[in-house]
């Protein structure tokens, strides 16, 4: 049935006939989290090795901040920032890129499936691509790394000075959900780049692991030249930078004003935008890897 179907979108002769994604948007939500409890129900049927897996998880999480800790056992600030304050930097960052890689990490597999045709088993599916790739072996284990970046948030909030009002208060969980959302339009827009470039998922990963251990550190630590690419280039700065020192009451190393702090979620609608076009052009493009 699927070599059928790849025979009959090569002999289509357009791009884009070969593997129309005909569900909606509803549907594919609905198909995800059956494929998610699918996998759930998998995992929870060996729960001493879910347990391992998941503390696993968070102890290899946690040697980032560890990492910073022995920094700050040297130093009083980094780059002008104290623990705390790096604290939430890496709270916020690390919360957010867990709960796109819990959604959205399997992602990085789909050059593998590019590669070795399995993708043409998903494509005769009366279910969005996309859902499926997104949910394959979806893994509870990494539910480490969000605990983890919870953890360090809660001690920065916690030890933090800071004067609160309604906005700040707003602008914790807009940017955690807004930086999730950031980070999962670059899991999207990564895996389409795999229908083109097939081998490609350390390209991705430079974006999204990259990207997690880059909002870490301040953005004085860094040449201005990066902070602007990654403000105006891909905007990582609006997932946990520009947000943050808005609530730490500090101003943005490129000197911009105080109002884009509040622009994370239409710069994460931006983004699942361009994902989701860079996504339907990769599958209509795609032609299989079959005789």
């Amino acid at each position: 049935m699927a070599d059928g179907a790849v025979a009959a979108g090569r002999s289509g002769g357009r791009s884009g006939e070969a593997f129309p994604e005909r569900p909606g948007l509803v549907e594919g939500v609905r198909a995800y989290g059956l494929i998610v409890m699918m996998w759930l129900r998998s995992t929870m049927a060996y729960r001493a090795s879910f347990v391992m897996t998941a503390f696993g998880n968070f102890a290899a999480t946690a040697f980032d901040f560890v990492a910073i800790l022995l920094m700050f056992s040297h130093v009083d600030e980094l780059g002008g920032y104290t623990l705390p304050e790096v604290a939430l930097l890496y709270g916020v960052s690390g919360t957010a890129f867990g709960l796109a890689d819990l959604l959205l990490g399997s992602m990085d597999r789909l050059g593998q499936r590019v590669r070795d045709g399995t993708l043409d088993t998903l494509l005769v599916r009366p279910v969005p691509v996309l859902a499926q790739v997104a949910a394959d072996r979806f893994a509870l284990r990494r539910m480490g790394r969000v605990l983890q970046g919870v953890l360090v948030l809660g001690y920065a909030l916690v030890t933090l000075d800071i004067a609160w009002t309604p906005l700040k208060v707003v602008m914790v969980p807009m940017m955690l959900l807004s930086g999730a959302a950031i980070f999962g339009a670059l899991f999207v827009a990564g895996g389409a780049f795999q229908f083109i470039a097939q081998d490609a998922a350390q390209v991705q990963n430079s974006f999204t692991y990259g990207g997690n251990t880059l909002l870490q550190y301040p953005p004085s630590v860094f040449a201005k030249d990066l902070v602007r690419g990654v403000t105006f280039v891909v905007p990582l700065a609006f997932a946990n930078w520009l947000p943050a020192l808005y609530v730490l009451g500090r101003e943005y190393p490129l000197g911009l004003p105080d109002w884009v702090a509040f622009l994370p979620p239409v710069v994460a609608a931006l983004c699942w935008l361009l994902a989701g076009l860079a996504w339907r052009s990769g599958l209509r493009a795609y032609r299989s890897t079959g005789s």
